[in-house]
């Protein structure tokens, strides 16, 4: 059991810091709107259960002993603490905060062009967005939320958001350049822009385009080579070449005309991004609206941009 349980109690200390502080009982009796006499019981109390002057009691006031002055350093100390703790606190409850973990693409070209319509639904919410292009981890205490691209086996135990589906795209002035990409054969023999999977992702590739397509045998060794699909939409949208366009991410570019799809029937697969509970065993209100609220995007149609099929 501590000295503090046994004896002094939180008020003690609490009048001791403004006694220190002020260097006057008067002052602080002021402060504390009690009265000198009981502050001064108050300091006499404190030093009989110590041990230890506190205080010199000097002409018109008082000033602080040795031992006085090392507790004022350490009260101060602790009250700071525990009032930044109660800030902290205090500002969790009016504006809980959650932490998003995604890719940049998604966070890029789906995320953050709606997140300001959850903003206006919930003002109290904090959203922080993390952004990875490799291999996730989400287990990270960090993490609360985390939209990842998945494979079937992930997708299985997690809410899909939208399945992959794959087209190629081009800007407007590379397709009046070099097309029209009637035919498989003629798409393979241009600049095609390849988004790698050094790290294992599952994405579609050309590779795999090409062979679902029309079991077309396609060896890649394109021009240019990502890491990042941000970037590589932007080489797309600057004319360097045929990029894959993944439906939920390239939706806006397609709309507004900035990319072009040469393909009017996506190829669809198993996979797709998913959302991830990092934590299921921490409940949150905060998380749960953030969580449904996704849902309910990934819910409402695509837009089915109506472009040249091959």
């Amino acid at each position: 059991m501590s000295l503090l349980n046994k004896t002094v109690s939180p008020n003690s200390l609490r009048v001791f810091e403004t006694a220190a502080r002020q260097l006057s009982f008067t002052a602080a009796a002021k402060e504390l709107r009690s009265t000198q006499s009981a502050v001064s019981q108050q300091i006499r109390t404190l030093e009989e259960q110590l041990g230890l002057p506190l205080f010199e009691r000097v002409y018109r006031g008082v000033r602080l002993t040795e031992a006085g002055q090392a507790l004022f350093v350490s009260v101060q100390e602790g009250f700071a603490t525990i009032e930044r703790t109660l800030d902290r606190l205090q500002h969790q409850h009016r504006h809980p905060r959650v932490n998003i973990l995604t890719d940049f693409s998604f966070a890029a070209y789906w995320l953050m062009p709606r997140l300001p319509l959850f903003r206006r639904l919930h003002p109290h919410i904090d959203v922080r967005i993390m952004t990875n292009q490799g291999v996730f981890d989400w287990r990270d205490k960090g993490v609360d939320v985390a939209i990842v691209f998945c494979d079937e086996r992930t997708l299985a135990t997690v809410p899909r958001l939208f399945p992959e589906e794959v087209f190629p795209v081009c800007s407007p002035a590379f397709l009046q350049q070099y097309g029209p990409f009637d035919e498989l054969a003629r798409l393979a023999k241009a600049p095609l822009l390849t988004l790698t999977a050094d790290q294992g992702q599952s994405w579609m590739n050309w590779t795999g385009y090409f062979q679902q397509r029309a079991g077309f045998n396609y060896l890649e060794s394109s021009e240019l080579t990502f890491n990042n699909y941000t970037l590589l939409l932007q080489a797309v949208i600057a004319g360097q070449g045929i990029g894959m366009g993944w439906r939920g991410l390239v939706d806006s570019l397609l709309e507004s005309g900035i990319l072009v799809a040469l393909d009017t029937q996506p190829l669809r697969s198993q996979r797709g991004y998913g959302l991830i509970d990092a934590h299921p065993e921490v409940a949150s209100e905060a998380k749960q609206a953030l969580q449904q609220w996704v849902l309910d995007c990934a819910a409402q149609p695509q837009t089915a941009t109506q472009q040249p099929a091959l």
